[in-house]
């Protein structure tokens, strides 16, 4: 005898997309931050700890938070690391619309948080809006290091170095997207109009990116040779519209890890960087005792000066006939 048939519902069960197993390491998020780019980060950010200057980090474009993984690393008490990306919300304009949804379509915000909430324990100040509103966010003169690298229109990229000047101070360092002009022409047009009009003092460049300051570069540039040789790093300066700029080639780091270079040349090289270096304070030096020994002059040639001789004439000639007693 044969079972009676019985209804069943044939039911499906849908499971939710597999999130991404979250970053070991900073290598592991994806982004273009080439491990040059990452050494040349921590050179100037230790440089700022070393000297203990102080103020708050900013970010204009973060993609998947592969560089402010590290900027988050130098971090102190007091200081703020703000943020700003788009994370797919809508772009001011139909041309950066494009733009976003063209390049970073995999671009979100909780992606971003995901990786840094990977080596952070708290998250940076997230602005999730057009850079242009960042000066809403952060304080004029308060920020020691800014990195921009958000939109590759020309229009933007002026904005943006016009709010990381705005949110510098006077020795900040400000890190551009310069990857080639075929790449992105409207970046490296825009970035090189700020050094020829806007006073943007270079100090090195990389294939990726351009470091430079709105203060004094001469330091900045006598202290990254000096290191740059020491660490075997291959670079060299190139005058570009009178400034002195280092070129640090991307195959340097390389040394680093004990992979081939002649060892007599980087000694060498070292060897050189110390000489240009105290070369350097030697002029300095001799600047200085030019500058005091023209004070003293002045000094002697003066009226109230000549007038204290005359004043202390006696006095002087007593002492030396008593031996001073």
């Amino acid at each position: 005898m044969s079972a009676a048939p019985t209804d069943r519902q044939e039911t499906t069960t849908v499971s939710e997309p597999a999130q991404p197993a979250p970053p070991t390491t900073p290598d592991d998020v994806e982004g273009w931050f080439t491990a040059l780019d990452q050494h040349l980060f921590t050179w100037f950010l230790d440089r700022q700890e070393r000297l203990d200057q102080q103020g708050d980090l900013l970010e204009l474009g973060v993609y998947l938070g592969r560089s402010a993984v590290l900027l988050g690393r130098h971090l102190r008490g007091g200081e703020r690391f703000t943020v700003c990306d788009l994370f797919g919300s809508p772009a001011p304009d139909d041309a950066n619309d494009r733009e976003v949804a063209r390049a970073y379509p995999e671009l979100t915000r909780a992606a971003f948080e995901r990786n840094y909430l990977a080596f952070h324990e708290r998250l940076p100040v997230v602005v999730q809006a057009p850079t242009s509103v960042i000066t809403d966010y952060v304080r004029p003169d308060g920020c020691r290091f800014a990195h921009v690298d958000a939109s590759r229109l020309h229009r933007h990229v002026i904005a943006d170095l016009a709010a990381a000047r705005s949110a510098l101070q006077a020795d900040g360092i400000v890190v551009c997207d310069v990857r080639g002009p075929a790449h992105a022409p409207g970046i490296a047009s825009a970035v090189w109009a700020a050094v020829d009009s806007d006073d943007l003092n270079p100090v090195c460049v990389t294939d990726q990116k351009l470091y430079g300051t709105w203060g004094d570069p001469e330091p900045l540039r006598a202290e990254l040779l000096e290191h740059l040789a020491a660490e075997g790093v291959r670079h060299r300066v190139e005058e570009i519209d009178e400034h002195p700029v280092i070129r640090v080639s991307e195959p340097a780091l390389e040394l680093e890890h004990g992979d081939g270079g002649d060892e007599t040349e980087r000694e060498l090289a070292r060897l050189k960087a110390r000489l240009d270096a105290y070369r350097r304070e030697v002029a300095r030096l001799e600047g200085e005792l030019r500058s005091r020994k023209r004070q003293v002059r002045a000094i002697r040639r003066s009226h109230s000066y000549r007038m204290g001789r005359v004043l202390t004439a006696t006095p002087r000639a007593v002492r030396r006939i008593t031996g001073g007693s």
